[in-house]
């Protein structure tokens, strides 16, 4: 795990500065403080920071092929490396290192820019070739590793993490009141768009190719195009799920450093750790974080599955309101980003990091196999789903218009007068279209978007029932762009590499091949994975329903502990309120507390916007 940065020439005239991509290398120490790598040639510079995981001695980055001319700095782990090792050699090939990284320049060398799709792991690469004066970048294909680059002056900078950019003279810094307008929508800037105009996110399962002054950027992989079995019964479909998932953690225990792994007490993090713990040579460390007498609260669980599994256990309670840590992680994300389970990410990846440098997590099982409510029906919705859609607009919407939004069922009569990506959007978003208008300063409400046109591009393309594509549309903005975020973030500002065996692709593309039923059964999500689970934990736990990992936000709000935090947005010098109307600021901080519908997700959202405007956006 680690973190790359670059600077390669577009212009054939145009010589990369070297004192930038230092620059540029060095603020993406957190992600590999063990080492820090270099390759300058014409027309290309690239840097690397190491977190040192596979061939601790021989593993340092930049790594060359037999003849030196194709050269790569890559984030991220191949699973599947000691496979393409065998292959490899048997080809013919060289190898000087012990490393996963260097299998990538041979398989650039046999299979062309098609090298990603032999590769099994979590993965940003950059390769250049220099017979053919070409760069390739890549992102792996669930979009666990990020890659930001921009255009910039007849070159292109690229970096794992934005404020690797930010370093380069001269990149624009304006930030982009359309990207803002989708993270008021989603708590989040979905890729390809970042905060700031003309600087880009690379997006899952695309790479991009620089070659004769002009580069492309194209999607080299969709779940549908991964062979995968399609089951002929319910216990083939378990069977067939149980035997990959035993092989995607096996892998993924792969290293020369010790590996731990995070157990919340859930169904994924549970099964993770039982197959994890069968697999093993050593007990695993394992690492819960724990709210005292909130509902969110697992420890309790994960406590009794450690001594099931008899891992070496840690809890860390977070048992007060301590955002002190606030403004760092909003410098580590570097844009606005609106997910509260944020912070005790960043507590658990903190305190894993003093015992391990890797750690396995349950991240994937929800989008994958139906954990969220979101993907079962509300109550009546297939009736009214079968109401003409002028009936449903003009009824339930009318309604929805009368009937004031802090009241119980409001949000229900909202979402049942649309259907498709717009009422998904209600259903996951932080503010709707409507609310966004409201909120937005006048001069800025050319900024406001159609709600459904993110989601429907992928809501759209999708196959199956509404429930189905819910989940597909998931899959692709959700999980990427929020969940990985949040952990890849989180965990590299502690120096700590997380890998997700639910998030292996073979995995990914047996869930789009079972039967809705195989997902959710009797009103319970995740009835596959369940059943791999069956007979490895305790009934007590088996049993148990979900909680779900984040903050006791409401409860904070409701009793008054979030006041002092919620403070900067009532200021007469607010940042937020130099794009947001101070009316509807004020209305919404004054119902926080007051009103049965939960706002706190809102004025999170707004607090972390607050604090990114005053330490992070250039300031004009």
């Amino acid at each position: 795990m680690c973190g790359i940065a670059g600077i390669a020439a577009i212009d054939s005239g145009v010589t990369p500065s070297s004192d930038a991509l230092r620059r540029m290398t060095g603020v993406l120490a957190h992600r590999g403080p063990d080492g820090e790598g270099f390759f300058e040639a014409d027309g290309i510079a690239l840097g690397h920071r190491r977190l040192s995981i596979i061939d601790l001695a021989g593993g340092d980055q930049p790594i060359f092929n037999e003849t030196g001319d194709v050269v790569i700095v890559f984030n991220g782990e191949i699973y599947n490396y000691k496979e393409l090792q065998q292959s490899l050699r048997a080809n013919g090939h060289t190898l000087s290192t012990s490393t996963d990284t260097e299998v990538i320049v041979h398989l650039y060398e046999d299979y062309g820019p098609t090298f990603v799709d032999h590769l099994n792991g979590m993965f940003a690469i950059a390769l250049w070739d220099a017979k053919r004066k070409r760069l390739v970048l890549a992102r792996d294909r669930m979009g666990e590793k990020p890659l930001y680059f921009a255009e910039l002056s007849g070159t292109l900078v690229f970096g794992s993490e934005l404020k690797s950019l930010l370093e380069v003279p001269g990149l624009e810094q304006t930030i982009d009141i359309e990207a803002l307008d989708d993270y008021l929508a989603y708590g989040y800037v979905p890729a390809p768009r970042t905060i700031f105009k003309n600087v880009f996110k690379l997006p899952a399962a695309h790479r991009l190719i620089l070659e004769s002054g002009r580069y492309v950027t194209e999607r080299y992989w969709t779940v549908d195009d991964e062979p995968a079995p399609v089951p002929n019964s319910e216990a083939e479909a378990i069977a067939a799920l149980r035997e990959l998932l035993q092989d995607a953690v096996r892998i993924r225990l792969r290293s020369d450093v010790p590996v731990g792994a995070f157990l919340s007490g859930g169904i994924d993090s549970s099964l993770i750790v039982a197959l994890a713990s069968a697999a093993a040579v050593e007990p695993l460390q394992t690492f819960t974080i724990g709210f005292p007498g909130a509902n969110q609260d697992e420890s309790g669980d994960a406590a009794v599955l450690a001594k099931h599994f008899g891992t070496r256990h840690t809890t860390i309670p977070i048992d007060e309101v301590d955002l002190s840590l606030l403004p760092t992680l909003v410098s580590q994300f570097d844009e606005p980003f609106a997910d509260p389970s944020s912070v005790p990410t960043f507590h658990v990846t903190r305190e894993a990091s003093r015992f391990v440098k890797v750690c396995l997590s349950g991240d994937g099982g929800d989008e994958l196999f139906g954990g969220y409510r979101r993907y079962r029906p509300e109550p009546f919705e297939p009736f009214i789903n079968r109401m003409p859609q002028f009936v449903r607009r003009g009824g339930f919407g009318t309604a929805a218009k009368l009937v004031p939004s802090s009241l119980p069922g409001a949000g229900w009569l909202d979402r049942m007068s649309v259907d498709g990506a717009r009422r998904l959007q209600r259903k996951v978003g932080i503010f709707s279209q409507a609310e966004r208008l409201a909120l937005w300063r006048p001069e800025y409400r050319e900024a406001l978007q159609d709600d459904a046109a993110y989601l429907a591009a992928f809501y759209d393309e999708a196959p199956g029932t509404d429930l189905e594509r819910r989940m597909a549309t998931d899959r692709q903005t959700y999980m990427p762009e929020d969940v990985l975020t949040k952990v890849d973030r989180d965990s590299m500002a502690n120096s700590l590499e997380v890998r997700v065996p639910l998030l292996d692709h073979r995995i990914a593309a047996l869930s789009t091949r079972l039967p809705y039923d195989l997902k959710f059964r009797n009103g319970t999500g995740k009835y596959a994975l369940r059943e791999v689970l069956r007979g490895l934990v305790p009934d007590e736990v088996f049993n148990r329903p979900k909680r779900g990992f984040g903050m006791p936000l409401r409860d904070w709000q409701e009793s008054g502990k979030l006041d002092p935090f919620l403070s900067q947005l009532r200021a007469s010098d607010s940042h937020v309120a130099k794009f947001l109307s101070r009316r509807a600021l004020d209305k919404l901080l004054e119902r926080g507390g007051t009103t049965s519908r939960d706002t706190s997700s809102r004025l999170w959202a707004l607090l972390w916007l607050e604090i990114w405007l005053r330490d992070q956006a250039p300031q004009n």
